[in-house]
């Protein structure tokens, strides 16, 4: 091989190691600082990062009897208790009752996105913080039945546009695994 050759590739082998070093060090030092943060981190208000650190702001208060009050609201933030982390999740609440939807869980990359729906399975309980206050809660899995279709309507209903019926069909996310469903229960 020719010597400029050969000095040009270490030369690139160089910078791609400083560039690739540099980029791991920067997400290491974000992740970190967003671990410390006091709930989910929001670089813009429509760029909303889905992990941060425990909730160290807000007042306790008394669990609602009905949920309706978070109806149109666009997101709320929770905190899983083990791991001690918060997310911003989407809020579909039917007949009063609070949901929690988790997608793309069927898929490699949702089962990498989104760890925090098998935490549950060792660990149900939940802070869920909204203006400034704080609920106790639990979070229960439903696989199927009617409400599945329900919530799933719901959702799209509000984040899609969809129509204000009920699609029996909208279960069969549910029921394939793809998507997990919460109940929010009182604890």
């Amino acid at each position: 091989m020719n010597v400029k050759v050969v000095t040009m590739l270490k030369k690139i082998a160089k910078w791609t190691g400083i560039v690739s070093g540099s980029l791991i060090l920067f997400i290491g030092l974000a992740y970190g600082g967003m671990r410390m943060s006091d709930g989910p981190v929001e670089f813009w208000p429509w760029f909303t990062i889905s992990i941060g650190g425990p909730f160290r702001s807000g007042e306790l208060a008394a669990s609602p009897e009905n949920w309706d009050f978070m109806k149109e609201l666009e997101e709320m933030e929770i905190q899983t208790m083990n791991p001690n982390t918060s997310r911003t999740l989407w809020v579909p609440v039917v007949d009063g009752k609070l949901y929690i939807v988790s997608g793309y869980m069927s898929s490699a990359i949702g089962r990498l996105w989104k760890q925090w729906p098998s935490y549950m399975e060792e660990d149900n309980r939940i802070l869920i913080r909204v203006d400034d206050k704080i609920y106790e809660q639990r979070l229960n899995r439903i696989t199927e039945g009617p409400i599945a279709a329900a919530v799933m309507s719901e959702v799209v209903r509000k984040y899609a546009g969809g129509p204000d019926e009920v699609n029996p069909a909208a279960e069969a996310a549910i029921t394939s695994g793809s998507v997990w469903l919460f109940e929010v229960v009182d604890s």
